[in-house]
């Protein structure tokens, strides 16, 4: 395939940034989007160009390191999908494909698509964690977990931090995020002593690191490719409810 990228190349953070046009010819269909990317930066440096940084490692969807909007898409348009392991056979011969880093406030631009993440370590930092003293592996049935938290903390655990929740919302909220690093500490019996100041100092780190707030568009779970659903946040906000309710000393609480 021949294919026409237009990248947003940027500097550095105080740079103002510009959208730069590339053309690549030969692009096999087999190729991961991320290797297409590759094929381009070796032309460049052959050229004596500065190749387009982007953000990568495990490149098998494990990680969370890749973070691109493609075409106005968190990781693009197959969902489930991260863009490393997105393939070229997704797009078509003579197809203009726009690449982006992702926008919100709490992700600023380091340099073209890398984007600084660390407002998602101040919130694990904050709460994403236990103390409690586990000791080594226990019998897999000497401590009963109901099925369904099982799996729901299972579900919320393969969250990979990628980002792509903030990215796609347009209030550039984390909650999904939040939400499921809450949820899967918050069903298992090890995180219950931390439970509801974990959830409080979690979303207060949420807020303070520039993330917006949520209002239940549903755009994270559509853009998540680990299929984390939006019923994660509504875990969150009742943990959230509970634990100001402690707080306040409010009765039945």
């Amino acid at each position: 395939m021949n294919l026409t990228l237009r990248i947003w190349r940027q500097h550095g953070p105080e740079d103002k940034g510009r959208m730069v046009t590339y053309p690549v010819q030969d692009v096999s269909p087999d190729m991961s989007f991320l290797e297409m990317l590759d094929v381009l930066n070796e032309r460049l440096i052959l050229d004596g160009e500065e190749p387009v940084a982007f953000d990568h490692d495990c490149r098998e969807g494990i990680c969370g390191a890749c973070s691109l909007m493609i075409n106005g898409e968190a990781h693009g348009p197959q969902r489930g999908t991260t863009a490393c392991q997105l393939h070229m056979r997704q797009f078509s011969d003579g197809d203009t494909i726009d690449i982006e880093p992702w926008r919100a406030r709490a992700f600023p631009v380091v340099k073209d698509l890398v984007v600084n993440r660390n407002a998602f370590d101040q919130i694990i930092a904050a709460g994403g964690y236990v103390t409690a003293p586990t000791g080594s592996a226990p019998e897999a049935h000497s401590v009963p977990v109901p099925k369904a938290d099982a799996d729901a903390a299972f579900s919320s655990a393969a969250c990979i931090g990628c980002g792509a929740c903030v990215a796609a919302c347009p209030n550039g909220s984390g909650m999904l995020f939040t939400a499921a690093k809450i949820t899967q500490l918050s069903l298992l019996p090890q995180g219950q002593p931390e439970r509801y100041t974990r959830v409080i100092g979690m979303v207060d780190a949420h807020d303070e690191a520039g993330f917006g707030g949520c209002t239940n568009v549903g755009e994270c779970a559509s853009a998540c490719p680990k299929g984390i659903p939006l019923n994660t946040i509504g875990r969150l906000n009742r943990d959230y409810l509970k634990a100001t309710a402690k707080r306040s000393g409010t009765p039945g609480s």
